[in-house]
């Protein structure tokens, strides 16, 4: 093994995977065949709390974030977890055939969950497409101009009075007067000694 990371030129774009009862930012999704309902992958670490809603539902949503689209967008599904804040009660959202999709993006696909396949840290849940809608014809954002722009368009905000930890890593906040010992961050699972405190 010379150098692992030459797997981080392999880029992909940017989803607000949602579900009933929540949904993350995920980059790792591919469609895996050609046909007229095509079936489409998506990776999400087992840390996620939008693992745990994804095995207990047989329906998902992708919604495509573009270049143009709200940053806030990525800060509200990507860096807190369901289990501490209502993301759709942050964000513009529209019901589709039960699950939230995110306005402001550049569409969304439905897709029924028909496999999904344990690889270790995450897991390949493997849905088909049952329906979707084109909003924007804006470029889609893709990981690598995330990752090249990640500083001013995930830049950490804290809610006024409440004493914050943010992850050093990714941005996520966890709030609280202190860190629990072995907290592992749900968005891209570092330690708590990689958290910096924002007092109130």
């Amino acid at each position: 093994m010379q150098n692992p990371d030459i797997a981080l030129k392999i880029t992909q774009g940017m989803y607000v995977l949602t579900t009933v009862g929540g949904g993350c930012i995920v980059d790792a999704v591919s469609q895996v065949n050609g046909e007229a309902q095509p079936l489409i992958a998506v990776a999400v670490m087992k840390t996620n709390y939008t693992h745990e809603l994804m095995q207990n539902n047989d329906r998902f949503a992708l919604s495509v974030i573009g270049k143009n689209s709200d940053p806030n967008i990525i800060k509200t599904f990507g860096f807190q977890s369901m289990r501490d804040a209502d993301k759709f009660a942050q964000a513009q959202t529209s019901e589709t055939s039960g699950i939230n999709t995110v306005n402001g993006t550049l569409g969304y696909m439905i897709l029924d969950k028909v496999d999904s396949v344990d690889t270790g840290t995450h897991t390949l849940f493997i849905g088909r497409y049952a329906e979707g809608r084109v909003t924007d014809d804006s470029e889609p954002m893709s990981y690598a101009y995330y990752a090249e722009h990640k500083s001013e368009l995930t830049k950490a905000t804290t809610a006024a009075g409440k004493t914050a930890w943010v992850c050093t890593v990714c941005g996520y906040v966890y709030y609280g007067d202190e860190i629990p010992d072995g907290y592992v961050c749900p968005l891209c699972g570092v330690g708590a000694d990689l958290f910096e405190k924002v007092e109130k």
